[in-house]
């Protein structure tokens, strides 16, 4: 669970970062006129490991979802043993023929499927619900991470951002690296502690 909720929450920062961030600065081109690269491309890139380890908000998300999948992971278990401890009685008065009447087996066991079928309905709708709140927070992050840069960009006129996870960038020079002082700014920019769904990042304004 906690690998899957990583794994969710570097995709969210690695959608963030390929921001191409175009310098305002420079003259329009006329339609007519033939494009042409600027005379300097600025580029930088962004370890997004080191965000996801280092900016506090993406350290508290993932907290907060581990912790709500190891909740959903537990009621789900106990249920479960609930279920299985239900149909193995039923069964051992089956075989010691315990039970009085055939309406009374009959009732038992409709019970027990009826649990079942409720046990499937509530593992689903809590896989859902914790989808579409990783979904709101791969939202939050994405957004925190994008607004930060467009602001930090204002000044620092980047032609290009890359972000850098893994091997997809094959070589990058660390005199392009940005990472220290993008996490800086985002920790800065990020106000309080995230305690429950309803709160987001603080974007810098």
């Amino acid at each position: 669970m906690k690998k899957n909720i990583l794994s969710s929450v570097a995709f969210a920062a690695v959608a963030a970062l390929a921001l191409v961030s175009c310098n305002k600065s420079q003259p329009q081109v006329e339609a007519k006129s033939e494009s042409k690269a600027p005379a300097e491309l600025k580029i930088a890139y962004v370890e997004v490991d080191s965000i996801m380890t280092q900016y506090t908000f993406a350290k508290e998300y993932s907290a907060l979802l581990e912790k709500k999948g190891q909740n959903i992971q537990a009621t789900i278990a106990q249920k479960g043993q609930a279920l299985q401890a239900a149909a193995a009685n039923f069964q051992q008065k089956i075989q010691q023929n315990a039970f009085t009447s055939r309406e009374q087996a009959e009732s038992q066991q409709a019970a027990i499927q009826r649990d079942q079928a409720n046990l499937q309905s509530l593992q689903q709708r809590l896989s859902n619900e914790f989808a579409a709140e990783q979904e709101k927070y791969n939202n939050a992050l994405h957004d925190s991470i994008a607004h930060y840069l467009a602001a930090y960009n204002k000044d620092k006129k980047y032609s290009i951002i890359f972000s850098k996870s893994g091997d997809n960038l094959l070589y990058a020079d660390k005199a392009y690296d940005i990472t220290s002082e993008v996490i800086t700014g985002l920790n800065k920019a990020y106000k309080g502690k995230l305690k429950g769904a309803e709160e987001t990042p603080a974007k810098k304004k």
